[in-house]
């Protein structure tokens, strides 16, 4: 981390602030709002207090460490498509045929012995400051309180390492992980990953699981727990890729499992596999809270650190957000092993506020009917890709993926409602949208083929169109199209619902002529002129199997809030916003510096 801030600072990537802010809110809204504007930077923040228990500490807290593509080009230190490019090589590595052939290969899997984490002997950096048993104490690490409804204080940039029962498989993660009290940690292991599958295996055999918990050190270590390896592979094979250099480790104080000697803080404990806490809710990184689940719980009995440490933290809610930026390099590297299972896969994208598992866009080279529909199989059957709820696929003959007002006229030039996929599998724990946890509707677009018969549409402009669909529907209160040059035209509309919306399907078949694809929205939160944050409100807010309704051939969606209007018996989450009295303090201490319009537009 000392490193790093240097490096920041060298660049100008950095903004120190001396000033004492509150590890309560202050902190984490300040980075909230610096990651919103075109030319964020990392903060610094050397004066940490927590002001309700009157306490102030000498560990600064490093927020925003990845807050730009060339901020994360940075660390990493290579170009991030050569090292994309190095992996699609090394997948298609075949036998040489003549000696330079043979030389060039040689030195091609020499660069490998960096992959391999080194094992050192003695101890770290990191543990140089040692506390243990009744020395042990959270609240003298800066833990900051990111939302107004979170269940307490989270560690949010936790590289979690874990083993399976017999020792011959490791694993590292990012979970948050909630501070009960002075030494209990809650451990938000969902399901569907490594270490759950690992906490299983001690569950079974009836015995506490250990658990080393890193921070900070070298930012590539934290981004390796986020990255989505098969099972068993270890995450720290993939820094000494990308690194070129082995990951130096050491053993943790008080288990088998080692950790990076550099890094500022390490907290070891056990977790008793059949005791269970309420954990959250927490405002996560798809913009809204996940609620209180029952969730294991570790036993500090371990804290050390380095003589000067740095605290990492990271804040997570409405995008864009520092994860955009993260997953930027893990999209691109992960493309080439993607491809062994999709080879006629040409490229994906994930939309930063499709916040990665909601939206995912991807180009194809279409051979025979049916192969993007094989593709939609191969996605929600491929580990991490298996939580993704709409998938969207083009031809190679599609404009650049990211450029999304060309993509979505590519798009909707081609889609009818034949071109429709709605399936059912597996969603992220934090989706809150479906009707039953884990299990939701999926839905694929195959707009790889062009479509010639796809009925024209009379267009009146959005005041009369209004005009018309309000008579039957008094509940909407405002309209707007958008694409109306394409053979698909959408059309927004905001209600304040009091009927569930599958009950406007009939009254919407009577303006079929001037209507395609129509989109309802709720009143409260959405501004028909914000598409950044439609999208968002959209992708998040929609079941496939329940809210798509095909009357005819018009796409009706209903992304509302859901509640018992329509029979929805989980409680609907709210949304992730900042303290409007936190905000005003910080505007008058002449801190908060945030443009009002990029305020305004990201719905803080």
């Amino acid at each position: 981390m000392q490193h790093t801030v240097a490096l920041l600072k060298r660049h100008n990537m950095l903004k120190v602030i001396d000033e004492p802010l509150d590890i309560y809110l202050e902190i984490p809204h300040l980075a909230y709002a610096e990651i919103k504007k075109p030319h964020a930077k990392a903060l610094l923040f050397t004066a940490p207090v927590d002001k309700k228990n009157g306490k102030t500490f000498t560990t600064p807290v490093l927020m925003n460490v990845f807050a730009s593509y060339e901020q994360t080009t940075l660390l990493f230190g290579r170009d991030i498509e050569a090292i994309a490019e190095e992996i699609e090589a090394l997948l298609h590595l075949k036998p040489p045929h003549s000696l330079m052939g043979k030389i060039t290969m040689i030195g091609d899997l020499l660069s490998l012995k960096n992959v391999f984490p080194k094992r050192l002997e003695g101890k770290g950096s990191c543990q140089e400051v040692i506390h243990r048993g009744s020395d042990v104490n959270l609240y003298d690490l800066p833990i900051l309180t990111t939302w107004e409804q979170d269940g307490g204080p989270f560690i949010t940039m936790g590289q979690v390492y874990t083993q399976s029962l017999d020792g011959t498989l490791v694993n590292l993660g990012m979970y948050r992980l909630q501070v009960y009290d002075a030494n209990h940690l809650g451990m938000h292991w969902q399901i569907h990953k490594d270490a759950s599958h690992f906490f299983d295996q001690y569950q079974k055999a009836g015995v506490k699981m250990p658990v080393s918990i890193a921070i900070g050190g070298d930012p590539l270590y934290t981004w390796c727990a986020t990255a989505p390896l098969p099972y068993g592979v270890n995450e720290l094979l993939l820094y000494g890729f990308v690194k070129k250099q082995r990951a130096r480790l050491v053993k943790s104080l008080t288990n088998d499992i080692y950790i990076p000697e550099g890094a500022d803080f390490v907290i070891e404990g056990l977790v008793d596999p059949h005791e269970m806490k309420t954990e959250g809710p927490f405002g996560d990184h798809t913009g809204y809270y996940t609620l209180e689940e029952p969730y294991p719980y570790m036993e500090v009995h371990a804290i050390s650190h380095k003589h000067d440490p740095v605290f990492l933290a990271t804040v997570v809610g409405k995008p864009p957000l520092e994860d955009k930026y993260m997953g930027w390099p893990t999209e691109r590297i992960f493309l080439p092993l993607l491809k062994t299972t999709a080879p006629d896969l040409i490229d994906y994208h994930m939309p930063e506020n499709g916040v990665f598992h909601n939206l995912i866009l991807a180009s194809m080279k279409p051979h025979y009917k049916g192969h993007a529909k094989q593709f939609m199989h191969v996605f929600w059957g491929a580990g991490q890709m298996s939580f993704v709820k709409h998938a969207v696929f083009v031809d190679d003959k599609a404009p650049p993926l990211h450029d999304y007002e060309a993509i979505s006229r590519y798009i909707l030039n081609r889609l009818s409602v034949s071109r429709l996929f709605i399936s059912e599998g597996i969603t992220d724990a934090l989706d809150h949208s479906s009707p039953e946890d884990l299990v939701g509707g999926k839905l694929g677009i195959d707009a790889t083929t062009s479509n010639d018969a796809i009925r024209d549409v009379t267009l009146l402009d959005d005041k009369t169109l209004f005009e018309k669909i309000h008579v039957n529907i008094p509940e909407a209160t405002a309209l707007k199209q958008y694409m109306c040059d394409t053979k698909n035209p959408i059309t927004l509309i905001s209600v304040v619902k009091q009927n569930p919306i599958r009950s406007y399907a009939r009254t919407i078949l009577e303006y079929q002529e001037h209507l395609k694809i129509v989109i309802f929205v709720d009143d409260a939160k959405n501004d028909l002129n914000n598409i950044y944050m439609l999208v968002w409100r959209i992708v998040n807010n929609i079941d496939a199997q329940r809210d798509i309704v095909i009357s005819d051939d018009v796409i009706i969606v209903d992304a509302t809030n859901k509640s018992s209007i329509d029979g929805f018996k989980r409680r609907w989450p709210d949304d992730v916003e900042c303290s409007p009295h936190v905000v005003k303090a910080l505007k008058s201490r002449g801190i908060w510096d945030l443009d009002s319009e990029i305020e305004k537009k990201m719905q803080l």
